[in-house]
């Protein structure tokens, strides 16, 4: 009886290993000791001491985005689990798998605001799939197969699991046998309803003289970038890739016309408003993506494949959708597809630009910004092209944060194998990149792991530099610093007459940081040290940092002005200033 009595927090870490979950973030504190001190005598699960919780959240987040797997945090009562809000709630906006495990001041005194209490149940739940206040240890077991039973199945997102201090040293019968929980998905036959929808969908891009394919994260979460590409290239097909689905479908490829919305491509959005039939695979039609929704593709019949029933209408209202995985829904629609995209249409398309801004061709000079032996500080545009240069070049996984950098780096990646494009999208959390990215190398050590970031950003979180060199991850940073909030400034420059209200950054010498926490590191401040410096950080043998030093004062296009329709994107600076009309 000896062996099969065991406590709370044995049966938490009984059931993380039986969820196959081997590495864990997080952060302690009084009221989660006790399952501490189990993971300190527990071979198995590798902790990794964050420095701050909301890091434990992004780098679990950055896990599951990198391994498909759902991603581990903990985190101690009251301001350690407040600490994880911001984490959890990027990851509720962009259908990451997280499990937060929190600890609990004692039963007896819930409630009454004792030491470090926190209704973190409560406070969580418009930002969870589910939250779990366990009031035994006996309830452990099946809690935390729930728990991450929920957390991937349906629509992923992130599930609280909250564990009263007497819980986790409370005694609980050990389950050496998995607890069974049903649920999940399984390989059947499709619903009649469901069989119907995808005949609807077949029908309309039979018909269809303008067709276009809206990809967003869904394809990446169901494995079906293979079934994408096939479908796209049988039927020679246009592809859109959101910011969350760029690694679903490379930019590379003929078929793709690039990221639409706010700062899309000219082929993409024009040919989302002139398109006669759209069919979303995988995304939520996010309204830095639409623009006002009474423009958007106003020709179009809509389609949406979509696991979330609550999805669907919420900002687009679709003619046709068909509910359920796409693994099992989309692999349906190609056998009953016979038509291929007329030329008429594709020459329409080509006519448009998929590019942000011009590339050299061969036999041309390079662009303007990057001439031979130059001596002046780069451009962000020059800078993230050829960090993108090199991500693509080496296969490399990389981590964005929120900004200027953000949107440059999406519009310049050609290539990317699905779960290698990290960045907060739905919730644009700035300090999402360096702990992302941490969780993201530990979770795929075979890939190669970029972090790219603006200063801004970069300086929230900048304290798990020392996590980084504890665990000796060879991450690759790259912040690209134009001493700005960048997409403010641009804003206020573009929006608020030119006033730069506390948009400003005064920062340390990053470089400098970057070598007191143990990080070789670089400054770089001509535009001809750039591929030099971008070698040396690939070759590191550890960690690297590269303070890439650009223009200040530079902006993002293309640009669809606030409140216009994404038709009406502006190209470049010389296409015209856009108009102010509504706020952010």
């Amino acid at each position: 009886m000896k062996d099969r009595c065991r406590s709370g927090a044995h049966a938490v870490c009984e059931g993380l290993r039986r969820e196959g979950v081997r590495t864990l973030f997080g952060h302690p504190g009084g009221a989660i000791l006790p399952l501490y001190d189990v993971l300190h005598q527990d071979p198995e699960l590798r902790h990794v001491l964050v420095r701050h919780e909301q890091a434990a959240a992004h780098a679990a987040d950055g896990y599951a985005r990198a391994t498909g797997k759902v991603g581990v945090c903990l985190a101690t009562s009251g301001p350690g689990a407040l600490n994880l809000i911001t984490g959890l709630a990027t990851a509720a906006m962009d259908s990451v798998p997280v499990v937060a495990i929190t600890g609990q001041v004692p039963t007896h005194v819930m409630g009454t605001d004792a030491f470090q209490e926190s209704d973190i149940l409560g406070m969580t739940i418009p930002i969870t799939k589910h939250g779990f206040l366990v009031s035994s240890a006996e309830e452990v077991p099946e809690v935390m197969a729930e728990a991450f039973r929920v957390a991937r199945t349906g629509r992923p997102g992130p599930v609280l699991v909250d564990l009263p201090k007497d819980v986790q040293t409370g005694r609980s019968l050990s389950n050496p046998h998995p607890v069974s929980i049903p649920g999940g998905a399984t390989p059947c036959d499709l619903p009649p309803q469901v069989e119907e929808a995808v005949a609807s969908v077949a029908r309309l891009l039979n018909e269809a003289e303008r067709p276009v394919l809206m990809v967003g994260r869904g394809v990446v979460l169901s494995d079906t970038a293979a079934v994408l590409r096939e479908l796209a290239e049988r039927h020679r097909l246009p592809v859109v890739t959101t910011l969350l689905g760029l690694d679903a479908f490379p930019r590379s490829h003929s078929l793709s016309l690039g990221m639409p919305g706010m700062h899309g491509s000219a082929r993409a959005n024009r040919a989302i408003q002139e398109a006669d039939v759209i069919v979303g695979l995988g995304l939520r039609f996010d309204d830095r993506v639409t623009g006002p929704v009474s423009s958007f593709a106003p020709s179009a019949r809509i389609a949406l494949f979509e696991v979330d029933p609550a999805a669907v209408g919420r900002t687009i209202q679709p003619h046709v959708s068909v509910l359920g995985d796409l693994a099992t829904t989309l692999p349906a629609l190609t056998p009953q597809l016979r038509a291929r995209v007329p030329e008429t249409w594709w020459r329409r398309l080509e006519g448009w630009s998929r590019d942000a801004a011009p590339r050299a061709t061969e036999g041309e000079a390079p662009p303007p910004w990057s001439p031979p032996g130059s001596t002046r500080l780069p451009t962000g545009r020059e800078a993230t092209r050829a960090l993108a240069g090199i991500i693509d070049e080496t296969g490399a996984q990389v981590a964005t944060d929120v900004g200027q950098h953000q949107m440059w780096i999406a519009q310049e990646l050609e290539e990317g194998a699905p779960g290698s494009h990290l960045t907060s999208g739905g919730l644009g959390t700035m300090g999402f990149a360096l702990p992302a990215a941490l969780g993201a190398a530990l979770g795929r050590p075979d890939r190669s792991t970029w972090v790219v970031a603006g200063d801004g950003g970069f300086q929230m979180t900048l304290q798990e530099l020392a996590t980084v060199v504890e665990m000796e991850v060879p991450l690759r940073i790259a912040v690209v610093n134009n001493g700005y909030l960048g997409m403010v400034r641009q804003w206020q420059e573009l929006f608020f007459e030119g006033r730069y209200s506390a948009s400003r950054l005064v920062g340390p010498d990053l470089a400098a940081l970057g070598r007191a926490y143990g990080i070789p590191s670089h400054t770089v401040t001509r535009a001809e040290e750039l591929a030099g410096a971008l070698r040396w950080a690939h070759a590191a043998p550890g960690p690297a940092l590269l303070d890439i030093r650009v223009a200040p004062e530079e902006n993002v296009y293309p640009m669809v002005p606030p409140g216009a329709s994404i038709g009406d994107l502006v190209e470049s600076p010389a296409g015209g200033q856009p108009v102010p009309a509504g706020g952010p």
